[in-house]
């Protein structure tokens, strides 16, 4: 196709797709999946890898090696294990989970979860010691020790969040899985997100809307690296 007839054929598409309501619907799904999943992952993370980085115990180094290996866990297998635990046959089937938001919020749960601790604990850990000591000399709890911690590494603790969100939002296989990519009879997004629906898209030989559903999640990407830029930027002024 013409470069001129793309350029013409754009604006005409964005209106078609924004004004039905399927692209919108599409992007609300999957904003509300990844940001509710990495929610509820920094709730878990944060404290976890705060109390193992604080902590000294036998196997520690262990402990670490786990969560760093969680990183690489393959989507397709989180999708299954998630799938299996919420069919009519698995020990969450009575709450008919299955082929729902949040089926996709749990694997996307699993999926965040590692990356968010990874992070976390190695910027707890990198906190120099004299830092904890001078807490401590000042009579603060362990309270007020690790509240001094997360402080000093607060720069590393919000790039581990937007890399968890990074690792939600950019996902296709476990979301395919659980979810079902599913619309409703009037086209809107009941569990299909950008990345399915891009997926789809392309199959169906639906170029243009794939694209406006790649830009958007390239958008979302790109705002993504901005936050994180401006919060280097504040960690190196502080």
């Amino acid at each position: 196709m013409p470069f001129e007839s793309t350029a013409q054929l754009a604006p005409a598409l964005l209106d078609v797709t924004f004004r039905d309501g399927y692209v919108g619907s599409v992007i609300a799904v999957s904003l509300y999946v990844s940001l509710t999943a990495v929610a509820l992952s920094t709730l878990v993370s944060v404290p976890a890898a705060v109390a193992i980085g604080l902590a000294d115990f036998p196997g520690k180094g262990f402990v670490k090696s786990v969560v760093n290996t969680g990183m690489g866990f393959p989507s397709v297998v989180v999708g299954l294990v998630v799938l299996f635990a919420v069919s009519n046959q698995g020990p969450l089937g009575s709450l008919e989970l299955i082929f729902t938001r949040e089926a996709m919020i749990m694997s996307q749960f699993v999926l965040a979860t590692p990356p968010i601790t990874a992070i976390t604990l190695a910027a707890v850990s990198g906190v120099d010691d004299g830092v904890r000591d001078a807490a401590r000399v000042l009579g603060g709890t362990r309270v007020d020790v690790a509240l001094v911690v997360i402080k000093e590494a607060r720069y590393g603790i919000a790039t581990a969040v937007l890399a968890g969100f990074g690792r939600a939002v950019s996902e296709v296989g476990s979301v395919l899985i659980v979810g079902g990519n599913i619309t409703s009879a009037d086209g809107i997004s009941k569990t299909r997100t950008l990345t399915t629906a891009i997926q789809l898209e392309a199959r169906q030989g639906q170029y243009e809307t794939a694209m406006v559903l790649g830009a958007v999640l390239v958008a979302l990407v790109l705002t993504v690296n901005a936050i994180v830029v401006r919060f280097g930027d504040r960690g190196v002024a502080g």
